[in-house]
């Protein structure tokens, strides 16, 4: 199968791309590479640097299946330039399914966030509950999937809500939270928590790839919203996790931030689809990698930081 994947280099993407040319895909990778070209070259892959609001440089001649991954990513880097981040994160996504259509694209799997449904009070956060998306990533996650699934009738949509993700990718990130306290104790022997007690859903980074593959390998699943998070744990106890691994201290100061998040994925789970990894298992091998020297911590890490060295903020 032709797969176009949008975002291709970046966290989640270079942990797919190689797992879905071992499937015997062939692959088109549109990246900016604002954050570097962590892909490996192959002959079944073609990587095209692009930007997705450039929807003339965007080739889907006998794509089948588009993964889009391609957004301005997390609340902090939105908010340095909410306008490339309504451009990229809806804007372009109508363009891309607009396309697809008149190309003759089977299927768009789209990276949302489990982050559209807001504040919950509920234990079991569902995908039949109300979307109350707080903040502008959210809000441009929540129009995008309407944007989406507005197409259904042509070709079948599969929005993803993931949780948190964590683990090791080449294309590192230490700006979400396991990576983040876990780096934190590798470097200082100390982890900072602000608060604690907030509740947030995870996902380890090889788990979500597989959702990827799972629903390309599985299309007769009908369109929808699908959550994806297993681990539903406090910043605390993902600190105490860290600190088992790691011989560290754990620094707890007040938080202005209260919001806890949820997440059920009974739906995913019932498709068939089986989780492999964990917090744990994300937390083993970010120690592993950090002390064999794969992992090294640059401003590329920290996608604010990086946006602002490439000035793309206002």
């Amino acid at each position: 199968m032709k797969i176009l994947v949008t975002g291709g280099s970046g966290y989640k993407g270079s942990i797919l791309i190689p797992k879905l040319i071992e499937d015997g895909h062939e692959i088109i990778c549109v990246d900016t590479f604002w954050f570097g070209d962590y892909l490996k070259d192959h002959s079944c892959l073609l990587k095209i640097k692009a930007d997705i609001r450039d929807i003339d440089s965007i080739p889907l001649d006998g794509v089948e299946t588009i993964i889009h991954l391609a957004n301005i990513a997390n609340d902090p880097a939105v908010e340095l330039n909410p306008t490339l981040s309504w451009e990229t994160n809806v804007l372009a996504s109508h363009q891309l399914a607009d396309k697809a259509v008149r190309f003759g694209v089977k299927q768009i799997i789209y990276a949302s966030s489990g982050s559209v449904y807001g504040i919950k009070k509920e234990l079991k956060v569902t995908e039949d509950l109300l979307l109350l998306p707080i903040s502008v990533y959210n809000k441009t996650k929540m129009v995008a999937e309407r944007v989406f699934l507005s197409f259904k009738d042509h070709l079948r949509v599969i929005c993803i809500r993931p949780a948190t993700v964590c683990g090791y990718s080449p294309r590192m990130r230490l700006d979400v939270s396991v990576n983040m306290l876990t780096a934190q104790a590798l470097k200082n022997k100390k982890i900072t928590v602000f608060g604690g007690n907030q509740t947030r859903p995870n996902i380890h980074i090889q788990d979500m790839a597989n959702i990827y593959r799972h629903f390309v390998n599985n299309q007769q699943l009908a369109s929808g919203c699908y959550n994806a998070g297993f681990e539903n744990i406090t910043i605390l106890d993902i600190a105490k996790k860290v600190q088992h691994r790691i011989d560290s201290e754990i620094v707890i100061t007040e938080s202005n931030d209260p919001r806890s998040y949820r997440q059920d994925s009974s739906k995913l789970l019932e498709t068939g689809f089986k989780p492999q990894y964990s917090v744990s298992n994300a937390i083993e091998e970010i120690s592993e990698a950090f002390k064999s020297g794969q992992l090294i911590e640059s401003d590329n890490c920290h996608t604010v930081k990086w946006m602002k060295k490439l000035k793309l903020g206002t």
